[in-house]
């Protein structure tokens, strides 16, 4: 008996069932998504990736961050993400609807940085920390940027964007300056911040 039409009829009903479950159906339901206005603040969140910002996302995935890092904060009972400080809430769809491709990540050799802006708003920490790791996190076994990084002589004053370097880490005062895309990057860390509260984030 030849079963070849009910082979590819399997197939085709697979590839529909899968194209409907994961395609379809999805971005029916997510099609009325809007950004959330805050009126007296004339905001809205969330809003999308403009200068500095928009090119430091660019400089996070040549940089390769998004294979040890994930921008995804998992439900309670889904894991220890809320548990750990990484978030306040889940992260859900909306807080993606700006970005193309999405970044959530595949593997977690470090933290969570859904929220890094709101947990670390410091531009100096951040410079500190992609200039040299160990600085800010001691033990840690993220590689060094520094190469985003210049290295200058302290003056007087410091020149303009500077770092000041722990004296443990500097030799003869020297600060370090951030190339641009440096602070490019710098910008899009501190701009990471998905704890505005969302009805359909509540837990």
């Amino acid at each position: 008996m030849n079963r070849t039409p009910l082979v590819i009829l399997g197939v085709i009903l697979t590839i529909a069932l899968s194209l409907s479950g994961l395609v379809l159906v999805p971005n029916w339901q997510f099609q009325d998504h809007k950004p959330v206005v805050n009126k007296l603040a004339a905001t809205q969140y969330p809003a999308p990736y403009t200068g500095a910002v928009l090119h430091g996302r660019e400089v996070y995935v040549d940089q390769g961050c998004l294979y040890c890092h994930t921008q995804q904060v998992r439900p309670k009972g889904y894991g220890g993400d809320i548990k750990r400080g990484w978030g306040t809430r889940r992260t859900v769809a909306r807080d993606y609807m700006y970005e193309f491709p999405i970044l959530l990540g595949t593997n977690r050799t470090g933290p969570d940085l859904a929220n890094i802006g709101a947990r670390q708003p410091s531009r100096d920490w951040h410079g500190l920390h992609l200039y040299n790791p160990q600085i800010t996190s001691a033990g840690s076994i993220m590689p060094r940027f520094d190469y985003l990084f210049r290295t200058v002589k302290a003056g007087d004053p410091p020149p303009k964007g500077a770092i000041v370097l722990p004296p443990a880490f500097q030799s003869e005062g020297t600060h370090i300056v951030p190339t641009e895309r440096g602070e490019q990057l710098l910008e899009y860390l501190r701009a990471q911040n998905r704890s505005f509260p969302l009805p359909e984030a509540k837990q």
